[in-house]
């Protein structure tokens, strides 16, 4: 659709007349909203505050005046208290519950607290996974390649952090161990969550 002069005219016209940008585009057709604001932006038509403000402007000079009474001067707010304000006791908080307060904001580099979790790992997977730590190569990133096992150990933020190393299983970033806890049938995923 093309902005003819025609259009914008009547663009112009309603926009005076103080329709709304989708009555604009209903009228004109085949345009948006958001279409019709975009043109009056470019045309660099007037504020609606300005536009209503002068309408009621020249509808108030159309009327005929009439005789106008002297207003009475604003009553001022007494002023407050101190002593009668000070009696009244503060509003005491609401205790914070326990697990607004598990959800406090942790410096970086602090240790997350334990959180509870639906995906709990069976024993003998988490022996598998302690037995296989201990015999890691214990690679920093640099050492990985594409045949390491890229496991992650400890808090990045320490010293004491570390991956696994140890032979991938094709076709995994892990090795057997790490596979196993890492890639769950859905079955027992789902055996779980019950």
């Amino acid at each position: 659709m093309a902005w003819t002069d025609d259009r914008v005219e009547t663009l112009k016209k309603m926009w005076g007349e103080g329709q709304s940008a989708s009555q604009i585009a209903k009228e004109l057709g085949g345009v948006t909203r958001n279409a019709v604001i975009g043109k009056v932006h470019r045309l660099g038509l007037s504020n609606r505050a300005t536009t209503t403000t002068a309408k009621t402007e020249s509808k108030a000079a159309a009327a005929p005046k009439k005789p106008s009474k002297p207003k009475a001067a604003p009553k001022k707010a007494p002023k407050p208290d101190l002593k009668t304000e000070a009696a009244v006791p503060p509003q005491t908080s609401k205790p914070i519950p326990m697990s607004a307060a598990r959800r406090a904001i942790i410096p970086a580099g602090q240790p997350l607290p334990p959180q509870p979790s639906n995906n709990e790992i069976s024993a003998e997977a988490l022996a598998k996974v302690n037995a296989v730590e201990k015999k890691a190569k214990k690679l920093s990133l640099m050492e990985l390649t594409e045949r390491t096992c890229k496991w992650p150990v400890g808090d990045p933020a320490t010293d004491d952090f570390w991956f696994c190393g140890l032979t991938t299983q094709a076709g995994k970033p892990y090795c057997e161990a790490h596979v196993g806890v890492a890639f769950q049938p859905m079955s027992s995923r789902r055996d779980r969550k019950r």
